[in-house]
């Protein structure tokens, strides 16, 4: 039916868009700004839906939508952002409460109400899309509204990292009138209500986000436009960087970049480099007649040398990794070097004979081509360097472009493959619970029932979370003795940008994600 309001409301919007456009998008009121800020990455969306991933496309999300809580710069724990307060209201961590801001509105006008909140999250557990954040939302029962602006979370068990969910981009907030409660929607438009519009956007190449009027958060945006350019690979990127084509770049700079730029090779650019909580890991698939063999993957825990793959393909760029929790969280342990010590032949041969394993073991892993950085095939040929010089194994390596290599491994096609893994939020427990349970983030069942049923439920009713430590690091040894999953990396944070655009330091949040509206141009007066 024709909703004349709601067409006037659509028209006053193209409208304002219109006149933002013909000002030339000025990036901080300066006459002489030239223009929106320009971001390049190599991490495109792989949809435009909340509810339909789980991955790199939540870079876009924080900054063209809202969630209740986030991040404001320098803030390790979520702060209201579309909510005016939110805390448990119980001393069991099982009902958690928020009151929305007064006077919200989407970008196009529609108001942002308790029901449209409601809306947004119960349509990712019905639509439980594969690939999608439904996992993230496992201890929540019910989502229950009081008048326009409350809203209730009622959960089926203690979890004080609930908050940390909330202000996953996962969690954005999407207008009822435009997101189906059943289905995902499949065109380029959206209309949140974060700090952003998105005026236009062509998958693969570029997204263009406006200031949006609507906008009441946390949020002091320092620029008035931004244009996200997304790149296949990093020295594209790097040289659209050098030839002024883009301000900024952001995920996916190559190790061979990272140290020319360290370098200063080039007088008028900056790099910004800080500690990072993302990983890179393999994953043994339990339908495979090989991988599901535990000797088998204690044996390539035993001879993969992390020290070489960090030296040698990433220039030292990633740090070696030896627990799925990374460093600088708390509850990191050391649990595979505990175990396995350093590379070694002789160890891994005796697993697999041990094992009645006496002939080299045939083993084909995948890779994504387009995701992960430009080093991942060359992470993966030197995996296959080192199984086959033991003598233990013979390596077929294959890849895939990233949208139809989740598919595949969604379907179990893969008996190991590669993954890559930026932190929903900055805690141990999200570095093990998306990992593990018949549903998981992986789409390779992986039942641990010591961890989902025992270890998670007990650390999540503890909510000072320095007390959580015991129960993670039991939680990493689990994962040692399966070696369902072999952590190889961590890598560190790495913005370049010209010397004329300030605010990189301050613009990533604990999550590793890109809070656009930090970035501007530097002024003289």
């Amino acid at each position: 039916m024709f909703n004349r309001n709601r067409f006037l409301r659509r028209v006053a919007a193209i409208a304002s868009i219109s006149l933002v456009t013909g000002c030339s998008l000025l990036s901080d009121g300066d006459p002489d700004s030239e223009g929106p800020i320009v971001v390049g990455t190599t991490s495109a969306p792989s949809t435009l839906d909340p509810a339909g991933a789980w991955d790199g496309s939540w870079e876009l999300y924080r900054n063209i939508f809202q969630t209740l809580l986030a991040y404001p710069s320098g803030a390790t724990t979520p702060q209201p952002d579309a909510a005016e307060s939110c805390a448990f209201t119980d001393n069991s961590s099982r009902t958690y409460r928020c009151k929305l801001r007064s006077g919200m509105k989407f970008a196009d006008g529609d108001p942002l109400n308790a029901e449209a909140v409601q809306h947004s999250i119960d349509r990712i557990r019905t639509i439980n899309a594969p690939g999608g954040p439904a996992g993230l939302l496992g201890s929540l029962d019910r989502v229950q509204v009081s008048g326009d602006r409350e809203v209730i979370f009622h959960l089926n068990q203690s979890d004080a990292t609930f908050p940390f969910v909330l202000a996953t981009p996962a969690m954005s907030i999407v207008d009822p009138d435009d997101y189906p409660a059943n289905s995902l929607r499949k065109d380029t438009k959206v209309y949140g209500s974060g700090p952003y519009k998105l005026q236009s956007y062509e998958e693969g190449k570029q997204a263009v986000l406006v200031s949006n009027g609507n906008y009441r958060g946390f949020a002091d945006r320092q620029n008035d436009a931004v244009t996200i350019r997304y790149f296949q690979d990093s020295s594209t990127m790097v040289k659209a960087l050098r030839d002024k084509q883009i301000d900024v770049t952001y995920r996916g700079l190559a190790a061979d970049d990272i140290i020319a730029l360290q370098q200063h090779d080039t007088a008028d650019l900056q790099l910004v480099d800080g500690a990072g909580t993302d990983i890179s890991y393999l994953v043994f698939n339990p339908k495979d007649p090989w991988a599901k063999q535990p000797a088998v993957r204690k044996a390539i825990a035993q001879v993969v040398d992390r020290g070489a793959i960090s030296h040698k393909v990433y220039r030292d760029t990633v740090d070696p990794l030896y627990s799925m929790v990374p460093k600088g969280l708390t509850g990191h342990a050391t649990s595979f070097f505990d175990d396995y010590g350093d590379p070694s032949v002789s160890k891994a041969r005796k697993i697999l004979t041990d094992a009645g394993i006496t002939r080299p073991v045939p083993l084909t892993l995948w890779y994504t081509t387009d995701r992960y950085g430009s080093e991942t095939a060359l992470m993966f040929k030197e995996i296959k360097r080192q199984l086959e010089a033991s003598g233990l194994f013979t390596i077929t390596l294959k890849s895939r472009p990233w949208k139809t290599y989740v598919v595949g491994y969604q379907k179990g096609e893969y008996p190991v493959f590669g993954r890559g893994w930026f932190p929903d939020f900055p805690d141990a427990d999200n570095f093990i619970a998306p990992f593990v349970g018949e549903k998981n983030a992986l789409g390779t069942p992986y039942p641990a029932k010591e961890i989902t049923d025992r270890l998670l439920p007990h650390s999540r009713a503890e909510s000072d979370r320095a007390q959580t430590v015991k129960d993670m690091e039991q939680a990493q040894q689990v994962m040692v003795d399966d070696a369902r999953l072999i952590p190889l990396w961590q890598g560190r944070q790495y913005v370049a940008a010209s010397d004329d655009v300030s605010g990189g330091e301050q613009a990533l949040d604990p999550s590793t994600i890109m809070m656009m509206w930090r970035l501007h141009r530097k002024t003289s007066w």
